[in-house]
């Protein structure tokens, strides 16, 4: 296989704008929705290796996707190498996605707990056999997602071991895992990764706005950014990013194209999931109206909308 002809990263206009996989977040209605506002590439939730290992319908069930979401990378996650053969296996002939991307930096306590996730930094060995695992289980690219750092234990030595990997590429988180989602950004790890490896590095981490992803880019030379909680206030972010690289300037969304977007997200929701795709929409519209003022009823009533009928009803409350 010539991995260079068969990676898709390698195709994508830079800078590449990446839906960075959220564990009960990256669903297949928010990717639909991130990739209608520019999405370059779209990562499932995480998966776990042994589940699909042993057929497990459910965790299948999570991953499908539509062709309209590709280029779309499955992200697995787990503690020992001897599934990730199998669940790669899997994957390519059931899932059939662009790529398989493996979680190395996951800070949630009951993934670090099982020794996955971002603990797989402190058994180096064990990450690096479930990455040669992962490879022997497809003909997919295959990339991984770390943390700048795991108590002593760098990104930058661990991409120094390897680096020579078939790798397609690699998200790096710029904080550590023991400040999970807060802190300053490692730029320096990252630029220095991305000096290092010959394969596209998405840097990761504080991108909350256009101008947090330029800076990002230009402090760490990176090839594209991976955009998590950052989406899910505002999906748009995506077009705003390339507003701004291009123009200089972003446009903010008016209230009535917030409720317009938010609304359009309930009708994939319910259209994907049915009821249940409307009860999972309470957590995004929290995010989507967070922070407005004097908006507390308005929320309590969002986390009781039962249909798309109700979504509009309380959306009408707010004045534009």
């Amino acid at each position: 296989m010539n991995l260079k002809m068969n990676n898709f990263y390698n195709k994508i206009k830079k800078p590449i704008l990446a839906l960075a996989p959220m564990a009960g977040y990256t669903n297949q209605p928010f990717r639909r929705i991130c990739k209608f506002y520019g999405a370059d590439v779209l990562y499932s939730e995480m998966a776990s290796a042994t589940a699909l290992s042993y057929g497990g319908k459910k965790t299948l069930e999570l991953l499908r996707f539509g062709e309209d979401e590709r280029p779309y990378v499955v992200q697995l996650f787990g503690n020992d190498p001897k599934y990730f053969q199998n669940a790669a296996k899997v994957v390519t002939e059931k899932i059939k996605p662009d790529g398989i991307d493996i979680n190395m930096g996951c800070p949630a306590p009951k993934v670090y707990k099982t020794g996955g996730g971002a603990a797989l930094f402190c058994n180096q060995d064990k990450a690096i056999a479930i990455i040669e695992e992962t490879l022997k289980g497809t003909d997919l690219p295959v990339s991984i997602k770390i943390r700048c750092r795991v108590g002593k234990n760098t990104a930058y030595k661990f991409m120094k071991k390897i680096k020579d990997y078939p790798l397609a590429a690699v998200m790096v988180h710029g904080r550590s895992y023991e400040k999970g989602f807060v802190g300053k950004i490692d730029y320096e790890t990252i630029r220095r990764i991305k000096a290092m490896v010959s394969y596209p590095v998405i840097a990761n981490g504080g991108i909350n706005t256009p101008i947090d992803a330029k800076i990002m880019l230009e402090k760490t030379g990176a090839d594209g950014v991976g955009i998590a909680r950052g989406a899910l206030k505002n999906p748009w972010i995506f077009m705003q990013i390339k507003q701004y690289l291009e123009t200089g300037e972003y446009r903010e969304f008016t209230m009535e194209e917030i409720k317009s977007a938010a609304l359009c997200h309930a009708k994939m929701a319910e259209e994907n999931m049915g009821a249940h795709g409307i009860l999972e929409m309470r957590k995004y519209l929290l995010w989507y109206f967070r922070g407005f003022e004097n908006a507390k009823e308005f929320r309590r009533k969002l986390v009781e909308v039962e249909s798309v009928e109700d979504i509009e009803r309380v959306l009408a409350m707010l004045e534009d």
